[in-house]
């Protein structure tokens, strides 16, 4: 293939803050955030969203959330104290972390958003 990626597979990680905690807190509104985002980047998923709330630290009580893919994960932990989102997607099929970041913004009403990427050899 003329133009593929030079890399085994792409890690991103995307942390996003002050974002709206009552999506953070909704179970549903997680699972639906996980299905727009593999559509949107054109991943199949692989079984179920799981969606786990825990955290006897006020620090990190949220929910986590993992979903597998047919070409890794995407998981994330929710932090309510903080209304930080903590999102990482990795793949071997391409997808633009941008693109990634900027949906999450979105969808969770966050005010901004870091974003780090790794090619993985």
């Amino acid at each position: 293939m003329k133009n593929a990626p030079q890399y085994w597979g792409l890690s991103s990680c995307i942390d996003l803050y002050e974002c709206d905690l009552g999506l953070m807190k909704d179970a549903d509104a997680i699972r639906e955030f996980v299905k727009q985002l593999c559509d949107l980047i054109k991943m199949k998923r692989y079984g179920e969203t799981q969606v786990v709330h825990f955290g006897d630290d006020p620090r990190v009580n949220g929910f986590s959330m993992t979903q597998l893919i047919e070409t890794s994960l995407v998981s994330a932990h929710f932090a309510e104290a903080s209304c930080a989102i903590y999102l990482d997607v990795f793949s071997c099929a391409p997808y633009e972390p941008k693109d990634v970041a900027e949906f999450a913004l979105k969808y969770f009403k966050g005010k901004r958003y870091s974003l780090h990427t790794v090619e993985r050899k």
